[in-house]
């Protein structure tokens, strides 16, 4: 009954928006309401494991967009400002013909995919798509291309560094729940995470449905205009200040791996090393570098950061919405029911593992809630049938990446950026998800054979 409350909750809101036309935001959180209500009136609905009625539905729909957008909001929101910052001053446009020079315009996804897979080697999804898009974008206009050609390698990139390796949410959450080495998790993944992740990225723009999309660029998000050669900066400039987010995040990254101590300067490259600080940093040196020291007037930043975020409006409330929804779905007690039904399959323990992080990731989109559940009961099979920690940590991980659809808040943050709609955004993310999870514990089972 659950999971047929979950399918019925699903075709409701693809009615709501394909048929009526209701905008994202107003048909989520109606959705999640029905639900919430059913949940309530059949006694599964539960905060903190403690059974509450109707009157609860409100604040439980109202921390599930607020955790949801507690850190997105700030990093989405800083991101696109940074973005916009940098195309207005030409930088972007300077970093893309520089792509293009170096790789040449037809190895552009090439380009798009080592440079997303570096990036997104320590940092979230979020957070690297904010920093990576405006490039996207700019290339996009540079080289007369379909966004989708330029974005895609980029996206899926970035979706299976963020899901299959540590040091990530959901491959951490998973490595301690079996005692693994994140080390050694590391080391067995990223082969097969830059395999699956570059083959997907240079197939799925190839794809006949794929290539009908011709979706345009979301307005206030990237400039309009093309620079002439004289008017861009330098690129040592334009790619000194893109980049340094990344430095700073991945170096508090590298440093948190390789050093146990806590003391104030650990604490304080934790602080500057966090997204949110990080992209702040990076916006004021972005205003200063790209303001006053090129002669332009602190009034026309202020204009472009504006528009930026009025941009970005709609995405941010989508994407909390995405976050209501999926914390009324864990409330109903659905991941407890996918639990209880897994529990006892007779299976190999890497695919029972794998497929329960599915089940549940399709259930209730949010894949930190299957990663540790499908591990938590798949802990006990580690020692008993002598798998690999390692090998489990990545089959969880893997599984929990798939089918990502309209209960997933990354669903939407793509749906928005790539300007498609809820039915192209299926064809697209869905499936790649689905294929990369399946790439994925294929990769595992072969794996499992010599480790």
């Amino acid at each position: 009954m659950p999971l047929l409350i979950v399918a019925l909750a699903v075709v409701v809101l693809l009615v709501l928006m394909t048929k009526f036309k209701l905008n994202g935001f107003i048909a989520l959180l109606t959705v999640a309401a029905g639900v919430a209500l059913w949940g309530a009136g059949t006694g599964r609905l539960a905060v903190e494991g403690e059974s509450v009625g109707v009157d609860a539905i409100p604040d439980i729909i109202a921390t599930g967009l607020g955790g949801q957008l507690a850190h997105t909001l700030i990093v989405i929101g800083l991101g696109a400002m940074i973005g916009r910052v940098i195309g207005d001053a030409g930088a972007a446009q300077r970093i893309a013909l520089k792509i293009v020079d170096v790789f040449g315009e037809k190895n552009v996804q090439w380009a798009m995919i080592a440079t997303s897979m570096i990036i997104g080697i320590t940092m979230f999804y979020e957070t690297a798509f904010v920093i990576v898009v405006p490039v996207a974008f700019t290339l996009v206009r540079a080289t007369n291309t379909n966004l989708l050609w330029v974005g895609l390698p980029m996206s899926i990139s970035l979706s299976t560094m963020h899901s299959f390796l540590p040091p990530h949410p959901g491959p951490v959450a998973a490595a301690g729940i079996y005692e693994a080495s994140t080390g050694r998790t590391i080391l067995y993944g990223v082969g097969m995470a830059l395999i699956a992740g570059a083959f997907v990225a240079m197939v799925w723009p190839r794809l006949s449905f794929v290539k009908k999309m011709n979706p345009t660029i979301p307005e206030g998000l990237a400039p309009s205009k093309l620079f002439e050669e004289d008017e861009m900066p330098d690129i040592f400039t334009s790619i000194s200040v893109a980049i340094l987010p990344i430095i700073l995040i991945a170096g508090a990254e590298i440093y948190a791996m390789v050093s146990t101590a806590e003391n104030t300067v650990s604490r304080f490259i934790g602080l500057i090393g966090s997204p949110e600080i990080a992209l702040l940093i990076t916006l004021f040196v972005a205003i200063i570098v790209f303001g006053p020291m090129r002669g332009t007037p602190m009034s026309k930043l202020a204009i472009s950061m504006a528009e930026s975020a009025k941009g970005m409006a709609m995405i941010i409330m989508v994407i909390g919405a995405g976050g209501s929804f999926k914390d009324v779905l864990v409330a109903t007690g659905i991941a407890d029911y996918i639990a209880d039904m897994t529990g006892g399959w007779d299976l190999n323990p890497i695919i029972l593992v794998w497929l329960t992080a599915v089940i549940l990731r399709i259930a209730l989109g949010s894949a930190t809630v299957a990663v540790t559940t499908a591990a938590g009961i798949a802990a006990p099979l580690v020692a008993a049938s002598g798998v690999s920690p390692e090998l489990m940590v990545l089959a969880t991980a893997c599984g929990s990446i798939a089918f990502s659809h309209v209960n997933d808040p990354g669903f939407w943050m793509f749906k928005e950026y790539f300007n498609l709609s809820v039915i192209d955004t299926i064809k697209v993310r869905t499936t790649y998800t689905t294929v990369l999870s399946i790439l994925g514990l294929i990769g595992v089972l072969g794996m499992s054979l010599i480790v």
